[in-house]
């Protein structure tokens, strides 16, 4: 497990919001390089390997993390110095305010910030705090004025990204980080791409990571589009809802996503997931997703695409803070090989025959 926290720590606190992918995209090309035939980059920038096929007739299969976390961009240069912004993803304001963060220039220079917070007692009087609203929050670097704050560089549209490390639980069995939404799916991606190294398969195989899935699944069109995948797996982190009484519970094993907003699980997906997982004794769980995924997008392309999620769940994620398990990404990295090395063209044939 140390070698696990090890990774799991370095590609957490990777700094990447949505349409500022590099860091990541640079982290899985040198992780998944050698041991793909090739690295291909779609339009957008997302990053895949390709394993081409042996088999004649072998399906397409595209399995895709993303490497996108939510963030802000500066909105707005205040007279006083401080910044507004707009969210990169989905934020709830009441986790906003009274953090650090780690503001990037266009030229790369790393400034640190934090978002304010009104006092207690400047609300004394006023009928007490309100929910604030995200475009209203201070963001502040401790500038005198705009103009000193745009003598280190700061300029609208610059990103600004959590301030976090990654810590292990008392009990060594979780981890606390930021990110976890994705970074999961990225080290997913790069640890199968290992696993599977030199070792052959019956489909032309399509490993790597999407950008941009958290302002609207926008990288899983591109890349969709650009493979014309037969078969779709997302590999995707979900919100853990155990200590609220719902479903989704941390250590409980990878997660059977049969619904959410924008995804049904078509039947014969589902019997190739459940018959899979009992077949490798994969620690697994039933979910019933409130939020989407890549697969929302991408069953829709290329004249319809069966996907599914490969996920896991954790604790408080879109946040500074996220708990999750170690054991559950060891499930879901035994589930995905597994699905992957039965995907011939057989197996494809039967979830795709309506």
């Amino acid at each position: 497990m140390t070698t696990l926290f090890s990774k799991i720590k370095e590609v957490t606190e990777l700094s990447a919001i949505s349409g500022h992918e590099a860091p990541v995209r640079s982290y899985l090309r040198e992780k998944i390089t050698p041991h793909v035939d090739e690295i291909v980059t779609d339009g957008l920038g997302g990053i895949f390997g390709v394993r081409h096929a042996e088999a004649e007739n072998a399906p397409r299969v595209l399995v895709a993390a993303h490497m996108d976390e939510v963030g802000f961009m500066v909105s707005e240069i205040k007279p006083d110095g401080t910044f507004r912004v707009v969210e990169i993803g989905g934020w709830n304001p009441l986790v906003v305010s009274s953090q650090r963060f780690k503001l990037f220039t266009r030229e790369g220079r790393e400034i640190p910030v934090i978002s304010g917070s009104v006092p207690p007692h400047l609300t004394r009087g006023s009928g007490g705090p309100v929910m604030p609203q995200i475009a209203d929050i201070v963001f502040d670097g401790g500038f005198a004025d705009k103009a000193e704050a745009e003598s280190y560089g700061i300029r609208p549209g610059d990103t600004i990204v959590p301030d976090s490390s990654a810590i292990l639980t008392a009990n060594g069995k979780n981890i606390i980080s930021k990110a976890w939404d994705n970074r999961y799916g990225v080290l997913m991606v790069s640890e199968l791409a290992q696993a599977l190294s030199g070792q052959p398969l019956d489909s032309q195989l399509y490993v790597g990571a999407n950008v941009q899935e958290e302002v609207g699944l926008r990288g899983a069109h591109a890349s969709t589009t650009k493979f014309a995948p037969e078969v779709f797996l997302a590999v995707d982190c979900s919100p853990a809802g155990d200590i609220y009484g719902g479903q989704g519970a941390i250590g409980d094993g990878t997660l059977i996503r049969f619904f959410d907003p924008g995804h049904l699980m078509l039947p014969a997906m589902k019997d190739f997931l459940l018959t899979t997982a009992e077949e490798a004794g994969i620690k697994y769980q039933y979910y019933c997703g409130k939020g989407g995924t890549d697969a929302g997008a991408a069953h829709l392309q290329s004249g319809g695409v069966p996907s599914t999620t490969i996920g896991v769940c954790a604790r408080y994620i879109h946040s500074h803070q996220t708990l999750y398990a170690m054991d559950d990404f060891l499930q879901a990295q035994a589930f995905l090989q597994a699905l992957v090395k039965k995907l011939d063209r057989s197996t494809v044939d039967t979830i795709t025959n309506y």
